[in-house]
């Protein structure tokens, strides 16, 4: 499995935001995480359409938005038409999953689903076929820097056979703790896309933690 690399801005300096965005890019990542939330589905606010363009604006690696709203149609095509490359939306939040996956996609960006902990992995088993992501949170999301949720190695199993029992070639996805301690035990588990934002911005050397952590990887398989 190819291992992605994903920086989540969350945990950027919003000073020197394309300082950091071309340091990501030097270091090799391979896409930029974008936490869009919107006090109601957790309880936290971050940004919107502005900080989408800005991010396009600075760098050409591909934006990974995670929508970590209610109603989260109500966002896709301007977040799509703002540079968005990848968009996923929360089971949680998406009673009509089916529709919103496929509008997604009629967008023309590849279009994912998050799962919280205490979601089962089988929530998505109908729709597997319209996901190009499936990003499993390994903490309660809303807030960076929180610790690693154990139990979720296991569900990272559980999802990697679901998406092989469907012939998917999903990306899969982990976000929450990850770090020198946690990204290894996610890949083996079968994870291939890492979201890391404390990790790697709170380092000593940025730049560097990028390729540590996935060597931590390359290493392991």
């Amino acid at each position: 499995m190819t291992v992605r690399i994903a920086p989540s801005i969350l945990s950027a300096d919003f000073g020197k935001l394309a300082d950091d965005l071309a340091m990501c890019e030097a270091a090799g990542a391979d896409w930029i995480h974008v936490d869009v939330m919107d006090g109601r589905f957790v309880p936290n606010l971050s940004y919107g359409v502005k900080i989408i363009e800005t991010v396009q604006r600075y760098t050409p690696l591909p934006i990974d938005v995670h929508l970590m709203v209610v109603e989260p149609e109500k966002y896709f095509a301007d977040y799509v038409q703002a540079g968005a490359d990848v968009l996923t939306l929360h089971v949680e939040a998406a009673p009509h999953l089916d529709r919103q996956l496929n509008a997604i996609r009629e967008l023309g960006v590849q279009a994912g689903v998050a799962l919280n902990p205490g979601t089962p992995v089988e929530s998505v088993k109908e729709v597997v076929h319209l996901l190009d992501l499936l990003l499993i949170m390994t903490v309660n999301p809303g807030y960076g820097g929180q610790p690693f949720i154990g139990y979720g190695l296991d569900k990272i199993s559980r999802a990697r056979a679901l998406l092989q029992a469907a012939g998917s070639t999903a990306a899969l996805e982990v976000d929450g703790g990850i770090s020198r301690d946690t990204i290894s035990q996610c890949w083996r588990a079968g994870a291939d896309t890492f979201v890391a934002g404390n990790a790697i911005f709170s380092a000593q050397n940025p730049r560097l933690e990028v390729a540590v952590l996935r060597g931590l990887c390359a290493t392991t398989a």
